[in-house]
């Protein structure tokens, strides 16, 4: 999500594992617990139950304990009664809004699925009929990303619509799409996506990550989804619930991997819990609207004010994003609930968590637990914006003591810090190959720098080919950077073929992919929909993207820099089975000599080398004659 400029301080000026069922039958499969779900909806609704949260849950999860959000006209004044093997009523709990019950179940190991009857004795007698399912015996349902997973970041509604049935989706409150508003709903959805799985992986891509696709129902701007209005709903202009099972299944079954994008922070203005608090401290109240300050630098800060702490974790995002109340154990329980269940309906492969820092830190750490505990291989990954790179170590596992009663159990982050560093070695005037070094001397404060994630360009940011005067040469050091170091690379979409723009405003970076929509003028997923020039930049991220695919010595190999002299760069990756990969970045715009004797440590044992992209042979080690503006990425052969 886009920062604010005050929270720049600091920062640069700006089939793998497919399943035993065949396709044919898992959509059955899916088909058939829709159908019965909307049999059940159907006979809820007549009871007076608007809905429950979560929408149904599953038998065996390790943590036995359910708390059901229940929502219904006056459903506060009702009793409630059950009666089914190895499910114990533990109490309700009414709240500040007679239109919410709170029901407390422990659901034991020996619970079998089937239709638990709840009893709602009030004015009127009602009973729901409320899901236990199977959990999921596919023990590699949810296989993780890590950093043999190289990410495409999209924007499911600018990269390519699939569907146009659900282009327009009567009762939504923007139910138009208008592709010449940069504002407005374009059309991309999740079959847009899936069509190009292929792609995707002549890329050597693993794994997809598309901004939020949960009900996004605002007014305007809901295309980036970051303002979400259910917790269990897919937008239904992105496809349905089921659809998106789908997807991932799909996924899975052409070697991809799915990475769902999440925001714990905040929610949007239209969500029904706004519209109708179940208790008045649900969200953080102000006595007037209250901005965030947008910097987290109190949170670990020894002499901290806790006025300024508060400002950054309580204020709100925007007017439209009611900042959630963490420290309010109901709500804290709801999100850790919704993101498991997000998980065990879907088998997704990761999260990608917004605005990561802006939480209750005491929520981050139960939130991660939570989700670690019942999936231990799921990766989890946020964004910390900020200005260094203890600051950004501090949000993710690390070596710190406590500091302000906190520690991290955050897997990885999104590595903001390589990402100016990337920016600064690519300029075209005055390049500082240096901060590329700089970036990651200070990996000695993870637990495991490998989990982060880096990137050039994002949606809330310029793209890189822009930033760097369009200059190609310049933007394949980036990619040769990108995918040969350290941590789980993420391209963004477009980037490939040059797609350009500055963030001013957003939308301008948020465009659509050519070719992806009806009547476009050139599709740019092909060859011959491309130039020359975005065909040379696609063939150069497909040629490294694969190879790095093959080649585990850059996807697990351990990494040994050497201090940037005179403008060039130099780093190796290697392993213990002999594998030696050197990438040498020369940001001048003339050829300099490097001298190989410098480098000998790591050399020593290996005669020649191949230059991956190119096919180019290094016939000697001893020296190097590299061109300006290039990088080499050497296979290095005895």
């Amino acid at each position: 999500m886009k920062f604010f400029p005050a929270f720049a301080l600091g920062l640069s000026s700006l089939l793998a594992a497919a399943h035993a069922e065949p396709v044919a039958a898992q959509i059955t499969q899916v088909a058939g617990l829709a159908a019965n779900a909307a049999r059940v909806a159907a006979a809820n609704k007549a009871a007076g139950i608007s809905r429950i949260d979560p929408t149904f849950w599953w038998v065996g999860m390790k943590n036995p304990k359910l708390q059901l959000l229940v929502h219904g006209p006056g459903i506060g004044a009702s009793q409630v009664s059950l009666n089914y093997a190895g499910v114990t009523l533990e109490g309700t709990q009414k709240l500040d809004n007679p239109n919410y019950l709170v029901i407390n179940l422990n659901v034991s190991a020996a619970t079998k699925p089937g239709k638990l009857a709840l009893t709602f004795s009030g004015p009127k007698k009602t009973t729901y009929q409320y899901e236990l399912r199977a959990r999921s015996t596919d023990k590699n349902r949810v296989q993780g990303i890590n950093s043999s997973d190289f990410i495409y970041f999209l924007m499911p509604d600018r990269f390519s619509n699939g569907d146009p049935k659900n282009d327009v989706v009567k009762g939504t409150r923007v139910n138009h799409i208008a592709r010449d508003s940069m504002y407005a709903r374009h059309g991309g959805d999740l079959k847009g996506i899936e069509n190009h799985f292929d792609y995707l992986k002549s890329m050597g891509v693993t794994a997809i990550w598309p901004t939020p696709v949960v009900e996004n129902d605002m007014p305007k701007a809901s295309y980036h989804g970051y303002a979400l209005t259910d917790y269990y709903a897919v937008d239904p202009r992105y496809g349905s619930n089921e659809e998106y099972v789908q997807f991932v299944q799909h996924a899975h079954q052409q070697g991809l991997k799915v990475i769902h994008d999440v925001v714990l922070n905040h929610m949007g203005s239209y969500n029904y819990l706004q519209l109708d608090p179940p208790t008045k401290d649900w969200v953080h109240q102000w006595p007037t609207f209250t901005r965030s300050n947008y910097n987290s630098q109190a949170l670990n800060d020894p002499y901290r004010a806790q006025y300024d702490s508060k400002l950054y974790n309580d204020g709100w995002f925007d007017t439209t994003m009611p900042d959630l109340n963490q420290s309010n154990p109901l709500v804290a329980n709801y999100i850790i609930q919704n993101f498991i269940w997000w998980i065990e309906y879907t088998g997704l492969d990761g999260y990608r968590i917004d605005t990561y820092p802006y939480s209750d830190t005491k929520f981050l750490m139960d939130w991660n637990t939570a989700l670690l505990n019942e999936y231990p291989q799921l990766h989890m990954f946020g964004e910390a914006w900020v200005g260094s790179t203890a600051q950004q170590a501090f949000f993710a596992r690390n070596i710190f003591q406590p500091v302000n009663g906190y520690k991290s159990n955050l897997p990885g982050v999104l590595d903001f810090q390589s990402n100016a560093a990337i920016q600064d070695a690519l300029r075209k005037e005055n390049p500082n190959v240096s901060r590329l070094y700089d970036a990651l001397q200070g990996d000695w404060m993870y637990e495991d720098a490998t989990r982060n994630v880096v990137f050039m360009d994002n949606h809330d940011m310029s793209r890189i080919y822009s930033v760097i005067g369009e200059d190609l040469d310049r933007l394949k050091m980036g990619f040769a950077w990108l995918l040969t170091t350290r941590g789980i690379p993420q391209l963004y979409y477009g980037t490939e073929i040059l797609m350009k723009n500055f963030s001013n405003p957003d939308g301008l970076v948020r465009a659509d992919f050519p070719g992806g929509f009806s009547g476009d003028k050139s599709n740019k997923f092909t060859a011959a929909g491309r130039n020359a020039q975005e065909n040379e930049a696609f063939t150069y991220v497909s040629k490294l993207g694969t190879y790095r695919k093959s080649h585990p010595v850059l996807q697990t190999g351990k990494l040994m820099q050497f201090i940037p002299n005179d403008g060039v760069y130099t780093y190796f990756r290697y392993n213990d089975q002999g594998q030696t990969v050197m990438v040498m970045m020369n940001s001048n715009k003339q050829e300099k000599t490097i001298d190989g004797a410098r480098f000998a440590e790591r050399t020593n044992g290996f005669t020649s080398a191949q230059e991956v992209v190119t096919g180019a042979t290094v016939s000697s080690l001893k020296s190097f004659k590299i061109p300006g503006q290039t990088a080499w990425v050497l296979e290095l052969h005895k």
